[in-house]
């Protein structure tokens, strides 16, 4: 499940219960009255606001309702009042733990099924857990919203009638993987837990991560988790938030059957504040396994979330590092101090803090100390020159269009709608929010600034690489208090709600009839020369995406040149001839406008956004960067050396050096595909602006190139707009095949030492298809879905909720026009890589044999089918759609076409698939993890080991 740290960090509950685990008294439910309508709101032109109805159930719970007819989808969001500030020291990490949980089953619904109802109806689900409260959510297609109820109302009346020992053990395991993966086996991955151990006392909530302590999981039982389920998941601590095509008659009958009888739990009340002072500057040091040091300064303030001076405060993390124009920006990146430096300012219900984070130019720095000094005389420069006009019609340009952006799908405005009522009262908290924003005044920063920032203590915490404390900025001077925990006491089995319903909820609603999302309405015309455009028209936000192409990409890279392709994409987009890379992002800014550049394999993309009122003048910009692009010297040698420093602390990260191993192996070194989009470091130091120039003269020429356009512009408005194309039309190059002149590196095992590694990183695979919309490669996709393409897959059952391995294990086919790729992916537990692999390999090779059981046939039929009414929501999605139309020469059909394929396929054909791609004897096994504890043990597989060092990984 996805842990997501959110903004805001919720209630305390020593504040509200004084213990999590507070006595309990049974609750049974009583005949209620109906949802009664409590707050409304309606559209209004030209305001900025969502429609909603509020209903409250006499049981506390709160329902709102955002009926949204464009797409025929449904989104559901339950978001309870709860997160890791609801628990007490040796208890931490339990929200997070307890998220996991709910997806386990409950009375009604079977061990895994929640997930596999969603999926099987073509929809997606998730949860996430914050600091405040906890979510989870699902989007389906609209005729399936009477069984997202009735799967939400299951768990929050029933779940306790489904907990296990058995569940609970293999969960618990599962978020130990989580935090190993995430935390203990990345690099910076403790940054944030030494932080807030920095910062807070220890009894505050805030001084432990959302993910909490190993120890404190250890300790805790399936009794603890029945009483925080029925302290905090009652209906009367919950918000349910429908938005999209539905009848909201409808889905009032539906809530009251579902959730009315479901008592309420005991009850929840609004935390007091609990900022922090500081008695003096605190100088914490971190070793870690990391190649670039890091520097993170951290002010706390007197300020909480929904204060008056939240908003000042936030433009003022703006004005400090929100663009390139901003302070920190022009004194610590563009003299080439640092490599990055950012500013934001965190705001939550308990307290808030502004946060300052600097990585430096290791060429230029051999200590985090002047940087610091460098900080301060920012800070202070910054009190004397104040908040200029300039400052606010940039970040005010940038709020507008985030403003219009924000509206663009129903889960975005559901969200919202959610966390805006959870955490202060009003759905529409988020959208008032930026209307603050943009009302802040000069004055009103200054003022926040002197009252909470300037001159008070504060963290400054220096990650330092191993060994190497040089780098720290002073001497530690302050060690977090160590945690002292009471002795473990056993919790008595707590007694359970009791629901009393007049239905058969064991029955699981019917799904309504079928729903179909039409193809995006499509036309085409041709500029010269040889450039197609493909558009749509889309009236829901007054916003327009659009995507250029042009031929060349990566692919023309020589092996000595790697990165080349992206260094020039980067260069193009720092100014023009006319225009400063500053200057550029300030016009960008005030527009409310995006431009980005990227390489990609076959091409390079120029992706815009932009409010439709200002398209014409984001395409002037469009115009100037393509065809005058700036190409400074200083720009060149910063961009440089941003890429190298980021290039040197991948190559200690897990995932990386495992991806870079397998598709060297995969695709062989001489090969494009083998390179890492940036390069490796020795071609960067190789490369110069002359390269740069070279490769932007070959290739930034639209013969040959595309344009896809999604949004509320019509073919008349929009062609005369792009004719600039034609200027610059170059000539349609002979560009190579990425077919692999090299063969597959040999079957077996390719271990990369990575000392003292907790997990193992597995990449295991093959050389595959090339892409195709029908034929193998679409029918090898579909025959993955049973082995590792979904949640309740077969790889991930096994070794996420069977053996209690990994947080997640999938499989994929990847594909390029020429070629592609079969392959596993999973993070381990060290102790458990062998047997691992001995399972993955035993579950691919099973499945080759026999290919899916009529049950697995039906899942896939189903989840196939029906996703389509998912796929074109939002500009974003309507715009991939037609780039695979004008790079792949397909037609609209294509899309029934695959449909027609998915209901007629059989399972002897995918079996046919899997017995070609699956065999276990032709696999490139790739493991990052701890050399010396894995090798010998590695052996019992009996398959080839060979050493592949880190440097061979890294292309050194």
């Amino acid at each position: 499940m996805k842990h997501s740290i959110l903004a805001r960090v919720g209630l305390w509950c020593v504040l509200v219960a004084g213990s999590v685990f507070a006595p309990l008294e049974a609750a049974v439910s009583t005949p209620a009255a109906g949802p009664r309508l409590v707050a409304e709101q309606s559209t209004k032109p030209g305001a900025l606001l969502i429609p909603y109805q509020m209903y409250r159930l006499d049981n506390g719970l709160t329902l709102i309702l955002h009926p949204d007819h464009s797409d025929p989808l449904v989104h559901v969001n339950v978001s309870y009042h709860v997160g890791s500030a609801r628990e007490v020291q040796g208890m931490t990490g339990f929200a997070h733990f307890f998220e996991h949980m709910m997806f386990q089953g409950s009375k009604h619904v079977g061990d895994q099924q929640h997930f596999k109802l969603i999926e099987e109806a073509g929809g997606t689900v998730n949860g996430g857990t914050g600091q405040d409260m906890t979510n989870y959510y699902q989007t389906v297609p609209a005729n399936e919203l009477e069984k997202v109820l009735w799967l939400e109302a299951d768990r929050m009346g029933f779940l306790l009638d489904a907990v296990s020992q058995k569940k609970f053990e293999v969960q618990r395991a599962t978020v130990k993987n989580e935090r190993a993966q995430r935390m203990d086996n990345q690099p910076y991955g403790r940054v944030s837990e030494v932080n807030g151990e920095s910062l807070y006392p220890r009894e505050h909530p805030y001084s432990w991560d959302t993910i909490g302590y190993v120890e404190d999981l250890n300790r805790v039982d399936v009794n603890d988790l029945k009483r925080f389920f029925l302290r905090w998941y009652g209906p009367n601590n919950a918000t349910v938030t429908i938005g999209g095509d539905f009848k909201p008659e409808q889905a009032l009958a539906w809530v009251e059957r579902y959730f009315t009888s479901i008592p309420a739990g005991p009850e929840v009340s609004k935390p007091k504040p609990m900022p922090v002072t500081l008695p003096a500057d605190r100088y914490v040091t971190l070793e870690d396994s990391i190649q670039q040091p890091a520097l993170l300064i951290t002010v706390p303030t007197h300020v909480t979330a929904g204060s008056a001076d939240e908003a000042a405060l936030d433009v003022l993390a703006q004005v400090l590092a929100g663009s390139k124009n901003a302070l920190f920006y022009q004194e610590l990146v563009k003299p080439g101090l640092a490599v990055q430096a950012d500013a934001s300012f965190n705001c939550r219900e308990l307290d808030c803090s502004l946060s300052l984070t600097v990585l430096p130019n290791v060429s230029k720095i051999a200590s985090l100390k002047p940087l610091a000094d460098k900080v301060t005389a920012i800070l202070d420069r910054f009190a004397q020159r104040g908040v200029q006009p300039e400052d606010l019609a940039w970040i005010k340009g940038g709020l507008r269009a985030q403003a219009v952006w924000r509206l663009e799908s129903v889960e975005d405005k559901v969200n919202a709608l959610s966390y805006g009522q959870v955490m202060e009262g009003d759905p529409n908290a988020s959208l008032h929010f930026l209307q603050r924003l943009e009302a802040v005044t000069a004055e009103q920063v200054m003022i926040a600034y002197r009252q909470h920032i300037a001159d008070r203590h504060r963290v400054l915490l220096s990650v330092v690489p191993k060994g190497e404390l040089r780098w720290a900025v002073a001497a530690q001077n302050y060690v977090p208090e160590s945690r002292t925990l009471a002795p473990r006491k056993t919790v008595a089995e707590p007694t359970l709600r009791t629901v009393q319903d007049r239905f058969d909820r064991s029955r699981m609603p019917v799904s309504g009839p079928a729903v179909t999302m039409p193809v995006p309405s499509i036309w085409r015309q041709k500029l010269e020369p040889q450039i197609e455009v493909l558009g749509s028209v889309n009236r829901e936000i007054p916003a327009v995406s659009l995507t250029i192409t042009l031929p060349g990409g990566r692919r023309v890279e020589s092996a000595a040149q790697a990165g080349l392709a992206n260094l020039t994409a980067l260069m193009v987009r720092q100014g023009t001839k006319r225009l400063t890379g500053e200057q550029l992002s300030d016009e960008l800014e005030r527009l409310g406008s995006g431009i980005r550049i990227s390489a990609g394999m076959y091409d390079t993309a120029i992706s815009i956004s932009s409010l439709t009122e200002n398209l014409p003048q984001t395409l002037a910009l469009v115009q100037e960067l393509l065809t005058s692009p700036g190409f400074r010297d200083s720009d060149f040698v910063r961009l440089k050396n941003q890429l190298i420093q980021a290039r040197k602390q991948s190559e200690r990260e897990p995932d990386t050096l495992a991806d870079n191993a397998f598709n060297r192996l995969i695709y062989g070194p001489a090969s494009p595909l083998s390179e890492p989009d940036d390069g490796y470091i020795k071609t960067l130091q190789a490369l110069t602006l002359d390269d740069v120039r070279r490769y932007y003269e070959h290739y930034y020429h639209t013969a040959g190139g595309a344009v896809v356009v999604v949004g509320d512009i019509d073919q008349a408005q929009l062609l005369p707009q792009l004719q600039f194309l034609s200027q610059r039309p170059g000539k349609a190059s002979s560009l190579p095949s990425l077919l692999p002149r090299e063969p597959q590196a040999k079957p077996g095992i390719y271990l990369v030492d990575l000392p003292n590694a907790v997990q193992s990183t597995l990449r295991v695979g093959r050389r595959a298809l090339p892409f195709d919309v029908t034929g193998d490669y679409f029918q090898a996709q579909l025959m993955n879905f049973t082995l590792g393409g979904n949640f309740n897959s077969r790889l991930n059952l096994l070794l996420r909720e069977e053996k209690a391995y990994t947080y997640g294990a999938n499989s994929s086919f990847n594909a390029y026009r020429d070629v592609g790729e079969f392959v596993v992916s999973s993070d381990v537990r060290a102790d458990a890589t062998v047997d691992a692999l001995r399972q993955l390999l035993k579950a691919a090779g099973a499945y080759g044999r026999s290919g899916p059981s009529p049950a697995e046939l039906a899942y896939l039929k189903s989840a196939f089918s029906r996703q389509d009414a998912l796929s074109y929501e939002t500009l974003g999605q309507k715009a991939g759609f037609l780039l695979t139309l004008a790079t792949l020469q397909q037609q609209p059909d294509f899309i029934a076409r695959q449909q027609q394929l998915v209901q007629t396929i059989s399972a002897r054909q995918l079996q046919h698939q899997a017995a070609r791609w699956l065999d276990p004897d032709k696999m490139v096994i790739v493991v990052v993890g701890d050399a010396k504890r894995l090798e010998k043990s590695l052996a019992e597989l009996h398959l080839p080991i060979y050493r592949y060092t880190s440097n061979q990984a890294a292309g050194i």
